[in-house]
């Protein structure tokens, strides 16, 4: 089976949406299986398309939905706590969007053939 190039950003963001609140390793280790047919295709570079999946999973580890965002929002003020969460929840949306287009643009059209 072939990916053609069109799909790589769809795959991108659909994958990206869906490991949205799951812890980091969880997702770098459920990802990384569904390289080695991408890549044995021969359409994309592996160690591009390694790069782009291991940092999609961990851009939105500031969201408010993840451990390092809860904590941010735990530590901020009483009064500050709902401004915050918006502007986490905000920053790791605008992130799923952006993350993935940028990256594919980035490591993994360059090097497809």
């Amino acid at each position: 089976m072939r990916l053609q190039p069109e799909w790589v950003p769809l795959t991108a963001l659909i994958l990206f949406v869906a490991v949205f609140a799951i812890a980091t390793p969880a997702r770098v280790a459920a990802l990384v299986p569904l390289a080695p047919p991408v890549v044995a295709s021969g359409s994309i570079a592996g160690w591009a398309l390694i790069c782009a999946l291991a940092v999609c999973s961990s851009i939105v580890d500031i969201s408010p939905f993840s451990t390092v965002g809860a904590t941010l929002v735990a530590c901020a003020d009483e009064e500050e706590r709902p401004r915050m969460t918006s502007l986490l929840t905000r920053w790791g949306m605008a992130l799923v969007v952006i993350g993935p287009i940028a990256l594919v643009g980035i490591l993994v059209l360059p090097g497809a053939q």
